[in-house]
Protein backbone atom coordinates (compact mmCIF):
# COMPACT_ATOMS: atom_id res chain seq x y z
CA UNK A 1 0.00 0.00 0.00
CA UNK A 2 1.28 3.23 -0.99
CA UNK A 3 1.79 5.99 1.87
CA UNK A 4 -0.88 8.50 0.36
CA UNK A 5 -2.83 5.50 0.78
CA UNK A 6 -1.91 4.74 4.66
CA UNK A 7 -2.39 8.35 5.39
CA UNK A 8 -6.01 8.75 3.41
CA UNK A 9 -6.66 5.53 5.67
CA UNK A 10 -5.39 6.66 8.56
CA UNK A 11 -7.09 9.92 8.38
CA UNK A 12 -10.25 8.33 7.75
CA UNK A 13 -10.08 6.02 10.44
CA UNK A 14 -8.89 8.83 12.94
CA UNK A 15 -11.58 11.59 11.47
CA UNK A 16 -14.39 8.89 11.96
CA UNK A 17 -13.45 7.65 15.72
CA UNK A 18 -13.60 11.48 16.37
CA UNK A 19 -16.82 12.19 14.95
CA UNK A 20 -18.31 9.07 16.48
CA UNK A 21 -16.92 10.52 19.98
CA UNK A 22 -18.19 13.59 19.84
CA UNK A 23 -21.75 12.48 18.21
CA UNK A 24 -21.86 10.12 21.08
CA UNK A 25 -20.64 13.03 23.57
CA UNK A 26 -23.46 15.33 22.06
CA UNK A 27 -25.98 12.56 22.77
CA UNK A 28 -24.83 11.54 26.11
CA UNK A 29 -24.85 15.11 27.62
CA UNK A 30 -27.97 16.06 26.25
CA UNK A 31 -30.06 13.16 27.80
CA UNK A 32 -27.88 13.78 31.06
CA UNK A 33 -29.57 17.70 30.93
CA UNK A 34 -32.95 16.39 29.84
CA UNK A 35 -32.68 14.07 33.08
CA UNK A 36 -31.65 16.33 35.33
CA UNK A 37 -34.01 18.82 33.82
CA UNK A 38 -37.01 16.62 34.06
CA UNK A 39 -36.44 15.67 37.42
CA UNK A 40 -35.81 19.21 38.57
CA UNK A 41 -39.69 20.05 37.05
CA UNK A 42 -40.65 16.76 39.08
CA UNK A 43 -38.98 18.42 41.94
CA UNK A 44 -40.96 21.62 41.97
CA UNK A 45 -43.88 20.50 41.20
CA UNK A 46 -44.04 18.30 43.92
CA UNK A 47 -42.63 21.13 46.40
CA UNK A 48 -45.36 23.56 45.08
CA UNK A 49 -48.28 20.88 45.52
CA UNK A 50 -47.22 20.08 48.58
CA UNK A 51 -47.04 23.49 50.74
CA UNK A 52 -50.61 24.31 49.00
CA UNK A 53 -51.68 20.96 50.70
CA UNK A 54 -50.22 21.42 54.01
CA UNK A 55 -49.33 24.88 54.38
CA UNK A 56 -52.37 26.61 52.77
CA UNK A 57 -55.43 25.48 55.61
CA UNK A 58 -57.85 26.94 53.11
CA UNK A 59 -56.92 24.57 50.74
CA UNK A 60 -57.85 20.71 51.02
CA UNK A 61 -57.65 17.79 49.20
CA UNK A 62 -61.12 17.85 47.10
CA UNK A 63 -60.07 21.41 46.35
CA UNK A 64 -56.27 20.88 45.69
CA UNK A 65 -57.27 18.13 43.26
CA UNK A 66 -59.62 20.80 41.15
CA UNK A 67 -56.99 23.22 41.17
CA UNK A 68 -54.23 20.28 39.82
CA UNK A 69 -56.75 19.81 36.74
CA UNK A 70 -56.37 22.98 35.06
CA UNK A 71 -52.86 23.60 36.19
CA UNK A 72 -51.09 24.49 33.36
CA UNK A 73 -47.46 23.61 34.35
CA UNK A 74 -48.55 20.46 35.35
CA UNK A 75 -46.30 18.00 33.69
CA UNK A 76 -47.40 15.07 30.84
CA UNK A 77 -49.33 12.28 32.69
CA UNK A 78 -48.41 13.99 36.07
CA UNK A 79 -48.75 11.75 39.06
CA UNK A 80 -48.21 12.96 43.06
CA UNK A 81 -48.94 11.20 46.04
CA UNK A 82 -48.61 12.93 49.40
CA UNK A 83 -47.84 10.51 52.42
CA UNK A 84 -47.94 11.58 56.23
CA UNK A 85 -45.60 10.24 58.99
CA UNK A 86 -47.58 6.82 59.03
CA UNK A 87 -46.99 6.37 55.26
CA UNK A 88 -50.98 7.26 54.68
CA UNK A 89 -51.90 8.49 51.46
CA UNK A 90 -53.11 12.72 52.28
CA UNK A 91 -53.28 12.88 49.04
CA UNK A 92 -52.96 11.22 45.47
CA UNK A 93 -53.97 12.09 41.23
CA UNK A 94 -53.16 8.60 40.86
CA UNK A 95 -56.49 7.27 40.08
CA UNK A 96 -55.39 4.30 38.35
CA UNK A 97 -52.77 3.01 40.52
CA UNK A 98 -49.74 3.13 37.72
CA UNK A 99 -47.03 4.37 39.97
CA UNK A 100 -45.41 1.62 42.03
CA UNK A 101 -44.14 2.20 45.69
CA UNK A 102 -43.37 -0.07 48.87
CA UNK A 103 -42.68 0.94 52.51
CA UNK A 104 -39.14 0.73 51.51
CA UNK A 105 -38.92 3.48 49.08
CA UNK A 106 -41.06 5.20 51.72
CA UNK A 107 -37.99 4.47 53.92
CA UNK A 108 -35.23 5.14 51.64
CA UNK A 109 -36.62 8.52 51.21
CA UNK A 110 -36.97 10.04 54.46
CA UNK A 111 -33.38 8.95 55.23
CA UNK A 112 -31.80 10.14 52.26
CA UNK A 113 -34.42 13.02 51.36
CA UNK A 114 -34.37 12.60 47.51
CA UNK A 115 -34.57 9.47 46.02
CA UNK A 116 -34.89 9.26 41.81
CA UNK A 117 -35.74 6.15 40.41
CA UNK A 118 -38.30 5.32 37.50
CA UNK A 119 -42.07 3.00 37.87
CA UNK A 120 -42.50 1.70 34.58
CA UNK A 121 -42.97 4.25 32.00
CA UNK A 122 -42.71 7.26 34.34
CA UNK A 123 -39.48 8.92 36.16
CA UNK A 124 -40.42 9.11 39.97
CA UNK A 125 -38.66 11.57 41.83
CA UNK A 126 -39.30 11.13 45.70
CA UNK A 127 -38.70 14.06 48.51
CA UNK A 128 -38.75 14.68 52.02
CA UNK A 129 -41.21 17.38 53.02
CA UNK A 130 -40.66 17.87 57.17
CA UNK A 131 -43.56 20.31 58.68
CA UNK A 132 -43.06 21.32 62.37
CA UNK A 133 -45.34 18.47 63.42
CA UNK A 134 -45.22 16.08 60.69
CA UNK A 135 -42.74 14.80 58.10
CA UNK A 136 -43.87 14.32 54.82
CA UNK A 137 -42.96 12.25 51.91
CA UNK A 138 -44.10 13.12 48.50
CA UNK A 139 -43.68 10.75 45.19
CA UNK A 140 -43.97 12.76 41.96
CA UNK A 141 -44.21 10.89 38.62
CA UNK A 142 -44.70 11.79 34.77
CA UNK A 143 -43.36 11.06 31.64
CA UNK A 144 -40.97 12.91 29.83
CA UNK A 145 -42.74 13.23 26.06
CA UNK A 146 -41.28 16.16 24.81
CA UNK A 147 -38.32 15.46 25.97
CA UNK A 148 -37.23 12.45 24.44
CA UNK A 149 -39.32 13.70 21.28
CA UNK A 150 -35.91 16.01 21.20
CA UNK A 151 -33.60 13.05 21.68
CA UNK A 152 -35.08 11.22 19.32
CA UNK A 153 -34.92 14.07 16.54
CA UNK A 154 -31.32 14.89 18.06
CA UNK A 155 -30.06 11.51 17.34
CA UNK A 156 -31.97 11.44 14.30
CA UNK A 157 -29.58 14.22 13.13
CA UNK A 158 -26.49 13.28 14.63
CA UNK A 159 -27.07 10.25 12.35
CA UNK A 160 -27.78 11.71 9.21
CA UNK A 161 -24.55 14.37 9.84
CA UNK A 162 -22.00 11.49 10.83
CA UNK A 163 -22.90 9.50 7.83
CA UNK A 164 -22.91 12.44 5.58
CA UNK A 165 -18.99 13.51 6.74
CA UNK A 166 -17.97 9.91 6.79
CA UNK A 167 -18.72 10.01 2.88
CA UNK A 168 -16.68 13.45 2.94
CA UNK A 169 -13.74 12.18 5.28
CA UNK A 170 -11.96 9.69 2.57
CA UNK A 171 -12.25 12.56 -0.35
CA UNK A 172 -10.69 15.02 2.31
CA UNK A 173 -8.35 12.48 3.27
CA UNK A 174 -7.06 11.71 -0.14
CA UNK A 175 -6.64 15.65 -0.56
CA UNK A 176 -4.98 16.40 2.70
CA UNK A 177 -2.68 13.35 1.73
CA UNK A 178 -1.87 14.68 -1.61
CA UNK A 179 -1.08 17.83 0.21
CA UNK A 180 0.91 16.67 3.01
CA UNK A 181 3.43 13.97 0.23
CA UNK A 182 3.74 17.61 -1.68
CA UNK A 183 7.31 18.83 -0.34
CA UNK A 184 8.44 14.62 -0.68
CA UNK A 185 7.59 14.76 -3.92
CA UNK A 186 9.12 17.78 -4.70
CA UNK A 187 12.06 16.34 -3.27
CA UNK A 188 11.72 13.13 -5.49
CA UNK A 189 11.85 15.00 -8.35
CA UNK A 190 14.78 16.78 -7.74
CA UNK A 191 16.25 13.92 -6.82
CA UNK A 192 16.28 12.60 -9.97
CA UNK A 193 17.20 14.80 -11.67
CA UNK A 194 20.54 14.96 -9.58
CA UNK A 195 23.29 12.76 -11.25
CA UNK A 196 27.20 12.21 -11.27
CA UNK A 197 27.62 15.17 -13.40
CA UNK A 198 25.21 17.99 -11.84
CA UNK A 199 25.98 16.97 -7.86
CA UNK A 200 25.84 20.69 -6.95
CA UNK A 201 21.98 20.52 -7.40
CA UNK A 202 20.39 20.54 -4.11
CA UNK A 203 16.96 20.03 -2.47
CA UNK A 204 14.64 22.72 -1.80
CA UNK A 205 14.22 23.19 2.20
CA UNK A 206 10.85 24.85 2.21
CA UNK A 207 10.63 26.60 5.38
CA UNK A 208 13.63 25.70 7.00
CA UNK A 209 11.60 25.13 9.91
CA UNK A 210 9.20 21.40 9.74
CA UNK A 211 10.67 17.47 9.71
CA UNK A 212 10.59 17.52 5.46
CA UNK A 213 12.81 20.71 6.14
CA UNK A 214 15.10 19.01 8.10
CA UNK A 215 15.12 16.14 5.89
CA UNK A 216 15.86 17.96 2.90
CA UNK A 217 18.89 19.52 4.97
CA UNK A 218 20.13 16.19 5.95
CA UNK A 219 20.11 15.17 2.18
CA UNK A 220 21.57 18.50 0.91
CA UNK A 221 24.35 17.86 3.29
CA UNK A 222 25.13 14.14 2.15
CA UNK A 223 25.19 15.55 -1.31
CA UNK A 224 27.64 17.74 0.16
CA UNK A 225 29.56 14.97 1.54
CA UNK A 226 29.30 13.13 -2.15
CA UNK A 227 30.23 16.26 -3.88
CA UNK A 228 33.30 16.65 -2.07
CA UNK A 229 33.97 12.87 -2.04
CA UNK A 230 33.89 12.85 -5.71
CA UNK A 231 35.90 16.58 -6.32
CA UNK A 232 38.31 14.73 -4.31
CA UNK A 233 38.84 12.15 -6.45
CA UNK A 234 38.41 14.03 -9.85
CA UNK A 235 41.20 16.42 -8.05
CA UNK A 236 43.24 13.47 -7.60
CA UNK A 237 43.10 11.87 -10.84
CA UNK A 238 44.32 15.17 -12.54
CA UNK A 239 46.98 16.10 -10.31
CA UNK A 240 48.12 12.17 -10.03
CA UNK A 241 48.20 12.38 -14.14
CA UNK A 242 49.68 15.98 -14.28
CA UNK A 243 52.64 15.16 -12.28
CA UNK A 244 53.28 11.57 -12.56
CA UNK A 245 53.29 12.18 -16.41
CA UNK A 246 56.89 14.04 -16.22
CA UNK A 247 58.79 11.33 -13.64
CA UNK A 248 57.65 8.64 -15.86
CA UNK A 249 58.42 10.24 -18.96
CA UNK A 250 61.84 10.90 -18.07
CA UNK A 251 62.35 7.53 -16.48
CA UNK A 252 61.37 5.54 -19.70
CA UNK A 253 63.49 8.26 -21.21
CA UNK A 254 66.67 7.07 -19.71
CA UNK A 255 66.11 3.10 -19.70
CA UNK A 256 65.39 3.64 -23.50
CA UNK A 257 68.26 5.26 -23.75
CA UNK A 258 69.94 2.88 -21.91
CA UNK A 259 68.63 -0.16 -24.09
CA UNK A 260 69.77 1.47 -27.37
CA UNK A 261 73.42 -0.10 -27.36
CA UNK A 262 75.51 -1.99 -25.11
CA UNK A 263 77.44 0.55 -22.17
CA UNK A 264 79.87 0.13 -19.72
CA UNK A 265 79.46 -1.34 -16.55
CA UNK A 266 79.71 2.37 -14.94
CA UNK A 267 77.26 4.04 -17.30
CA UNK A 268 74.57 1.40 -15.90
CA UNK A 269 75.57 2.19 -12.79
CA UNK A 270 74.89 5.89 -13.09
CA UNK A 271 71.91 5.86 -14.92
CA UNK A 272 70.47 2.72 -12.47
CA UNK A 273 71.25 6.03 -9.84
CA UNK A 274 69.23 8.23 -11.60
CA UNK A 275 66.46 5.92 -12.31
CA UNK A 276 66.54 5.25 -8.35
CA UNK A 277 66.51 8.56 -7.85
CA UNK A 278 63.55 9.67 -10.22
CA UNK A 279 61.69 6.71 -8.70
CA UNK A 280 62.26 7.51 -5.04
CA UNK A 281 60.92 11.19 -5.89
CA UNK A 282 57.96 9.68 -7.86
CA UNK A 283 57.11 7.56 -4.38
CA UNK A 284 57.29 11.43 -2.24
CA UNK A 285 54.99 12.69 -4.56
CA UNK A 286 52.55 9.67 -4.59
CA UNK A 287 52.90 10.26 -0.93
CA UNK A 288 52.29 13.39 -0.81
CA UNK A 289 49.34 13.50 -3.44
CA UNK A 290 47.79 10.37 -1.23
CA UNK A 291 47.97 12.82 1.71
CA UNK A 292 46.16 15.39 0.26
CA UNK A 293 43.62 13.20 -0.91
CA UNK A 294 42.98 12.23 2.83
CA UNK A 295 43.00 15.34 4.00
CA UNK A 296 40.47 16.41 1.94
CA UNK A 297 37.95 13.47 2.96
CA UNK A 298 35.47 13.79 5.53
CA UNK A 299 37.32 10.84 7.08
CA UNK A 300 40.60 12.97 7.92
CA UNK A 301 38.79 13.78 11.94
CA UNK A 302 37.71 9.84 12.44
CA UNK A 303 41.35 9.42 13.38
CA UNK A 304 41.90 12.28 16.06
CA UNK A 305 43.68 11.59 19.39
CA UNK A 306 45.76 13.65 21.59
CA UNK A 307 48.70 14.99 19.98
CA UNK A 308 52.38 16.80 21.42
CA UNK A 309 53.07 19.82 18.83
CA UNK A 310 56.65 19.98 20.36
CA UNK A 311 57.24 16.12 19.82
CA UNK A 312 55.76 16.69 16.04
CA UNK A 313 58.43 19.46 15.36
CA UNK A 314 61.49 17.45 16.79
CA UNK A 315 60.12 14.63 14.70
CA UNK A 316 59.65 16.39 11.54
CA UNK A 317 62.94 18.20 12.18
CA UNK A 318 64.61 14.23 12.08
CA UNK A 319 62.88 13.52 8.61
CA UNK A 320 64.28 16.22 7.08
CA UNK A 321 67.48 15.81 8.47
CA UNK A 322 67.38 12.69 7.26
CA UNK A 323 66.59 13.00 3.64
CA UNK A 324 68.74 16.15 3.35
CA UNK A 325 71.95 16.75 5.54
CA UNK A 326 72.36 20.17 4.55
CA UNK A 327 68.78 21.39 5.82
CA UNK A 328 69.55 22.73 9.14
CA UNK A 329 66.07 22.98 11.43
CA UNK A 330 66.22 25.32 14.66
CA UNK A 331 63.49 25.21 16.80
CA UNK A 332 63.20 27.37 19.88
CA UNK A 333 60.19 27.50 22.59
CA UNK A 334 59.05 30.50 24.11
CA UNK A 335 60.70 30.97 28.30
CA UNK A 336 56.77 31.41 29.29
CA UNK A 337 55.70 27.53 28.16
CA UNK A 338 55.80 25.66 31.43
CA UNK A 339 53.06 23.46 30.88
CA UNK A 340 53.21 20.48 28.66
CA UNK A 341 49.56 20.44 28.08
CA UNK A 342 49.65 23.71 26.66
CA UNK A 343 51.18 22.21 23.46
CA UNK A 344 48.20 19.07 23.30
CA UNK A 345 45.95 19.81 20.82
CA UNK A 346 43.26 16.96 18.98
CA UNK A 347 44.34 15.89 15.67
CA UNK A 348 45.83 13.81 13.51
CA UNK A 349 49.68 12.74 14.21
CA UNK A 350 50.47 11.57 10.61
CA UNK A 351 48.52 14.38 8.96
CA UNK A 352 50.38 17.06 11.18
CA UNK A 353 53.38 15.64 10.78
CA UNK A 354 53.58 15.93 6.78
CA UNK A 355 52.23 19.43 6.99
CA UNK A 356 55.04 20.69 9.31
CA UNK A 357 57.33 18.60 7.17
CA UNK A 358 56.72 20.35 4.36
CA UNK A 359 56.36 24.02 5.71
CA UNK A 360 60.36 23.10 7.09
CA UNK A 361 61.49 21.71 3.56
CA UNK A 362 59.71 24.42 1.40
CA UNK A 363 61.95 26.79 4.26
CA UNK A 364 64.92 24.81 3.58
CA UNK A 365 64.48 24.87 -0.12
CA UNK A 366 64.02 28.20 -0.76
CA UNK A 367 66.88 29.37 1.81
CA UNK A 368 70.92 29.51 0.43
CA UNK A 369 72.23 28.44 3.46
CA UNK A 370 69.10 25.70 3.71
CA UNK A 371 67.79 26.74 7.46
CA UNK A 372 64.73 27.25 9.23
CA UNK A 373 64.11 28.78 12.35
CA UNK A 374 60.56 27.47 14.38
CA UNK A 375 59.67 29.09 17.27
CA UNK A 376 57.14 27.80 19.36
CA UNK A 377 54.78 29.75 21.47
CA UNK A 378 50.97 29.96 22.80
CA UNK A 379 48.66 32.23 24.44
CA UNK A 380 45.77 31.82 26.23
CA UNK A 381 43.46 29.64 23.95
CA UNK A 382 45.68 28.92 20.81
CA UNK A 383 49.18 27.42 19.86
CA UNK A 384 51.45 29.33 17.72
CA UNK A 385 54.13 27.87 15.62
CA UNK A 386 56.50 30.55 13.10
CA UNK A 387 58.61 29.20 10.32
CA UNK A 388 61.32 31.43 8.91
CA UNK A 389 63.61 31.46 6.64
CA UNK A 390 66.12 33.64 4.54
CA UNK A 391 64.72 32.85 1.19
CA UNK A 392 63.89 35.15 -1.88
CA UNK A 393 60.70 35.86 -0.69
CA UNK A 394 57.65 36.54 -2.02
CA UNK A 395 55.79 39.34 -3.83
CA UNK A 396 52.45 40.71 -2.77
CA UNK A 397 50.41 39.30 -5.71
CA UNK A 398 51.70 35.87 -5.30
CA UNK A 399 50.91 35.75 -1.17
CA UNK A 400 47.59 34.76 -1.70
CA UNK A 401 48.36 31.88 -4.49
CA UNK A 402 50.65 29.66 -3.21
CA UNK A 403 48.64 27.75 -1.23
CA UNK A 404 47.10 26.96 -4.73
CA UNK A 405 47.68 23.28 -5.55
CA UNK A 406 50.79 23.08 -8.22
CA UNK A 407 51.27 26.38 -7.80
CA UNK A 408 54.95 27.84 -7.86
CA UNK A 409 56.33 31.69 -7.38
CA UNK A 410 58.14 32.70 -10.19
CA UNK A 411 61.49 33.48 -7.94
CA UNK A 412 61.71 29.61 -6.75
CA UNK A 413 60.68 28.57 -10.65
CA UNK A 414 64.86 27.29 -10.43
CA UNK A 415 64.41 24.98 -7.98
CA UNK A 416 62.71 21.57 -8.46
CA UNK A 417 59.62 21.33 -6.80
CA UNK A 418 55.81 20.53 -6.86
CA UNK A 419 53.82 22.99 -5.73
CA UNK A 420 51.89 20.46 -3.13
CA UNK A 421 53.69 21.05 0.17
CA UNK A 422 51.75 24.39 1.28
CA UNK A 423 48.44 23.48 -0.56
CA UNK A 424 48.36 20.15 1.43
CA UNK A 425 50.02 21.64 5.06
CA UNK A 426 46.96 24.23 4.34
CA UNK A 427 44.03 21.44 4.22
CA UNK A 428 45.79 19.93 7.21
CA UNK A 429 45.71 22.72 9.15
CA UNK A 430 42.20 23.91 8.21
CA UNK A 431 40.44 20.20 9.13
CA UNK A 432 42.01 20.76 12.75
CA UNK A 433 40.40 24.17 12.79
CA UNK A 434 43.60 26.55 12.33
CA UNK A 435 45.05 29.04 10.16
CA UNK A 436 47.82 29.49 8.31
CA UNK A 437 49.18 33.05 7.34
CA UNK A 438 52.35 34.26 5.34
CA UNK A 439 54.38 37.12 5.69
CA UNK A 440 56.41 37.68 3.10
CA UNK A 441 58.69 40.70 1.05
CA UNK A 442 60.68 40.21 -1.79
CA UNK A 443 64.92 39.55 -0.55
CA UNK A 444 63.84 39.53 2.98
CA UNK A 445 62.76 36.05 3.79
CA UNK A 446 59.39 34.48 4.35
CA UNK A 447 57.81 33.91 7.75
CA UNK A 448 54.94 30.99 7.69
CA UNK A 449 52.66 31.31 10.85
CA UNK A 450 50.21 28.65 12.16
CA UNK A 451 47.96 28.69 14.54
CA UNK A 452 46.11 25.81 15.97
CA UNK A 453 43.45 25.66 18.92
CA UNK A 454 44.16 24.47 22.41
CA UNK A 455 42.97 21.10 23.19
CA UNK A 456 40.05 22.33 25.83
CA UNK A 457 38.93 24.72 23.14
CA UNK A 458 39.30 21.87 20.75
CA UNK A 459 37.71 18.85 22.35
CA UNK A 460 34.44 18.68 20.15
CA UNK A 461 36.30 18.04 17.05
CA UNK A 462 36.07 14.34 18.16
CA UNK A 463 32.39 14.73 18.23
CA UNK A 464 32.10 16.34 14.93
Amino acid sequence: MKIRQKLTLQFFLLASVILLLFSLAVYIASAKYRRDDFYQRLESRAISTARLLIEVDEIDTDLLTKIEEDNPVSLPDEKIIIFNYKNEILYSTDTRNVILYDDDLLTKIRTSGVVRTTSGRYELLGILFPEEFNRFVVLSAARDIFGYDKLKNLRAILFLLTGIFLLLFYPAGWLFAARSLSPISKVVERVEEISIASLDLRVDEGNGKDELAHLAHTFNRMLERLETAFEVQKDFISNASHELRTPLTAITGQLEVLLMKDRPEKEYREATIAVLDDIRKLNRLLDRLLLMAHASSEGAKAGFSMVRIDETLWQAREEIIKHDMEYTVTIALDENISDIENLTIRGDEQLLLSAVTNIMENGCKYSPDKSVRVYLSHDSSNILVSFSDNGPGIAGDEIERIFESFYRSKSTASVRGHGIGLSLAKKIIEIHRGEITVTSKPGEGTTINVSLPADQLNSDLVRS
